[in-house]
């Protein structure tokens, strides 16, 4: 037996309602600005989940080391050890928006143990791609207190081997719901030495890029787990009572889970609100100084605070190393990029006019609790 998903109430219903509302909104949005979603804001959302995921387990990289990530360019402050976890969680996730519209998709064992292996190759001593050999414990590392023992070890393979022939199969539960419900059983059976927590967040990804509406990377609540940590943490000590025990209640977990879909694409929705406007006051910039198109969004990755690279700038628009270095220095020259560092190792920031632009449009506070809103 695993953890069953909870009876839903007309509140959860009427916030499932409110998610969907959204998706459409975001659906909408991809659709009539292609080039964005595609681009930088899928790029974006990407990096701010292997950010999220590895925050989590205390791998702290900057925003830019995660688009670094994403882009395949070398890091820019991360150390050895968190830029061998990032890049082996972009590479897993790679893997998952790969799998999204694969029609032969469906779950195995094998996959699990496939992207566990993608996230933690680096590190053999951590066994990836194995399932543990012996009892598993999670501790709080600030007190030293024990507080989750998972099953037995040799239950392991028989309830790995339920989850997914219960994600293989006919449902009518909210896909929301059940992903939820694959992040919880996941991370509860604790499957493997290490990683576990990544690959319960991953796999929950991975259910929801099934759903098809809009991209994984703007389904994926892993961004919001990463801000909203001890309250993750708490939630898991709650519902889990620390050991396996698939009886217990899910319904609080559930309902966390459905606040940080409608709180996550709440903060998409603002993103691209801020984008709309900090992008008509750089194409008003632009004109200005009759710059070209595709000066555009490497002012605007500028004006978000990341720092830019000509590696990136060069690849995304197929230019030549002598004119994306003239277009570096012009943008320099104008007063819009600040140069930093020489040779391979320079990159260029924002410069105060950029930040102002930001800073003009900055995005107001979070979003409301949906069962808040709902039982108004």
């Amino acid at each position: 037996m695993i953890f069953q998903p909870p009876t839903l109430t007309s509140d959860d219903l009427a916030v499932i309602d409110l998610i969907e509302q959204q998706k459409q909104q975001l659906k909408y949005y991809a659709q009539n600005d292609i080039k964005r979603w595609n681009g930088i804001m899928r790029r974006n959302a990407m990096a701010r989940a292997i950010q999220g995921s590895n925050t989590i387990e205390g791998y702290n990289a900057t925003m830019d080391d995660a688009v670094a990530a994403v882009d395949g360019e070398e890091p820019m402050d991360a150390s050895e050890e968190t830029w061998r976890e990032i890049v082996g969680y972009r590479n897993a996730l790679t893997y998952i928006l790969q799998l999204a519209e694969d029609q032969y998709f469906e779950f195995h064992p094998q996959l699990f143990r496939s992207l566990h292996f993608m996230m933690l190759q680096h590190s053999l001593n951590k066994m990836p791609g194995r399932w543990r050999p012996g009892d598993i414990y999670v501790v709080n590392e600030a007190s030293g207190e024990r507080v989750y023992e998972g099953p037995d070890a040799s239950k392991v393979p028989n309830l790995i081997q339920q989850l997914v022939d219960n994600l293989n199969s006919p449902s009518d539960c909210p896909v929301m719901v059940r992903a939820a419900m694959a992040h919880l059983n996941f991370v509860m059976i604790h499957p493997f030495k290490d990683g576990n927590g990544r690959m319960a967040r991953a796999l929950q990804t991975l259910v929801l890029s099934r759903d098809g509406m809009i991209s994984p990377v703007f389904s994926s609540i892993e961004e919001w787990l990463g801000r909203n940590t001890q309250a993750y943490y708490d939630i898991l000590a709650k519902t889990g009572k620390g050991s396996w025990h698939p009886e217990n209640d899910t319904h609080d977990w559930v309902q966390f889970c459905l606040k940080a879909h409608f709180q996550q694409a709440h903060t998409i929705v603002k993103r691209n609100n801020w984008f709309d406007k900090v992008y008509e006051d750089i194409q008003a910039l632009a004109q200005t100084h009759r710059l070209a198109e595709r000066h555009l969004f490497l002012l605007m990755d500028a004006s978000t605070g990341l720092r830019v690279r000509a590696a990136r700038y060069r690849a995304e628009n197929d230019l030549s190393d002598v004119v994306a270095s003239r277009d570096l220095r012009k943008l320099s020259d104008l007063g819009l990029l600040v140069p930093h560092g020489e040779k391979r190792g320079r990159f260029y920031s924002g410069a105060q006019i950029l930040q102002d632009i930001a800073a003009r449009h900055r995005m107001g506070g979070r979003a409301e609790d949906p069962y808040d809103l709902v039982r108004k």
